[in-house]
């Protein structure tokens, strides 16, 4: 099969000069036509870039958009888990292809025809949903964050945020309310907790008080106007705003009413955290965090005005204020919020200052509607003891070297 580059015959006689210069590396992606009339996309390389871009025509439009070839924005993968990008988002919305990943056996191939919700237990009337039945109730949308409550890293000073605390993400979530579908199945009144159980190679399962269904619970189809992507959950999840992440079970296939938890695997041995000593279980509220996102590792910032930019966000509701230090937190100032402020939502904060080469540390910390502030590291260990874990959201500092170099300043 012989492809042809659409327009190739205007494009070639321009950039000679760079083809000799440049090298082989791909800097941007062009449409292609194979033999049989179809689009494909194809890599030109930097030796292939027109040396002037209005005397030759473009990319014709193509069947899905592309991220402009000179934006490297990438998740930080691990075996388990992928890292989103903060220090390169612009506003509240995290793209859907950098959404942070969590799973505990991959992520499953599931034929949204064949796919199943059954809601049974202590409900009047057990019922099975296909996704069609799902999509035929009224629809929810709300933006919400959702964070892994093991987001948290230190130890070395060459940590981005991405690295720091890149398990969080925030998109528009649709679907239909879960409170709509316990009426439907009409839960008994002793109800109190139900097993939200995913489709997954590990089975993941949780138990879920009945009065977060009730609240604002959403089982969802959509994620940023589109379908859910597979990593997470096609095609329907549960999202349950400003709770740990792993309650929001993806690839949802069965939830089931009781009068008691179900104490599986995943909230016994699992996602439980050591406090002086003892256990604690169920701790699903997301504490209020704030991170600077700019100037951090591995930026470089020149003397002048600086605007510091960050995201705040609380699982307990809004975000009231964001204060930033300049100083190594001597001192505080108020940062400036860009609405929308939501509900259990990520929030950007901005503050602008003047930096004249000295070397210091900068930080921020966020104050909740519940009157929650973010602690530093030493009050978390004094609270909690030293052993760490899930729910770890102390502030994070950045310093500030005199020749402008931006470091992660490693907890103790």
């Amino acid at each position: 099969m012989k492809n042809k580059l659409i327009e190739i015959g205007q494009i070639a006689p321009k950039f000679s000069r760079r083809k000799l210069l440049g090298g082989a590396a791909t800097a941007a992606v062009a449409i292609v036509q194979t033999a049989q009339g179809k689009n494909l996309q194809q890599a030109i390389t930097v030796g292939d870039l027109p040396d002037d871009p209005t005397k030759v025509v473009g990319t014709l439009a193509g069947e899905v958009g592309t991220r402009s070839s000179f934006e490297k924005l990438v998740k930080k993968p691990s075996d388990i888990s992928s890292r989103s990008p903060l220090q390169d988002f612009y506003g509240m919305i995290t793209p859907s292809d950098l959404h942070f990943e969590r799973h505990h056996a991959g992520v499953p191939v599931i034929d949204p025809n064949k796919h199943e919700l059954l809601i049974h237990g202590l409900v009047e009337k057990p019922l099975i949903f296909k996704l069609s039945d799902l999509k035929r109730f009224p629809s929810v949308s709300r933006i919400a964050f959702l964070e892994c409550s093991g987001n948290y890293r230190t130890g070395k000073e060459t940590l981005s945020p991405q690295e720091i605390c890149g398990l969080t993400s925030q998109s528009e979530w649709t679907g239909v309310k879960l409170s709509t579908l316990f009426r439907e199945v009409g839960v008994k009144p002793n109800a109190s907790w139900f097993l939200a159980e995913g489709g997954d190679a590990a089975v993941m399962t949780r138990s879920i008080p009945v009065k977060k269904g009730w609240d604002d619970a959403i089982i969802a189809y959509a994620q940023n106007g589109e379908a859910l992507r597979p990593e997470q959950g096609y095609p329907v999840r549960l999202f349950l705003p400003g709770w740990e992440g792993n309650t929001s079970v993806k690839w949802l296939r069965r939830l089931e009413l009781s009068d008691a938890p179900f104490m599986t695997r995943e909230e016994t041995s699992k996602y439980t955290e050591s406090v002086n000593g003892k256990i604690r279980q169920f701790s699903f509220d997301i504490d209020a965090r704030s991170i600077i996102t700019y100037p951090s590792y591995p930026q470089r910032i020149e003397k002048g005005w600086v605007e510091i930019r960050g995201l705040a966000w609380s699982g307990r509701g809004k975000v009231v204020q964001v204060e930033v230090s300049t100083n190594a937190g001597k001192s505080w100032q108020l940062a400036r919020l860009q609405e929308p402020i939501l509900d259990k939502a990520h929030v950007q904060f901005r503050y602008l200052w003047e930096w004249k080469g000295e070397s210091t540390e900068i930080m921020s910390r966020v104050t909740d509607e519940t009157g929650y502030v973010q602690p530093t590291y030493q009050q978390l260990i004094a609270a909690r003891g030293a052993d760490g874990g899930y729910h770890f959201n102390p502030i994070a500092s950045w310093q500030i070297k005199p020749d402008g170099a931006v470091l992660h300043k490693p907890e103790k």
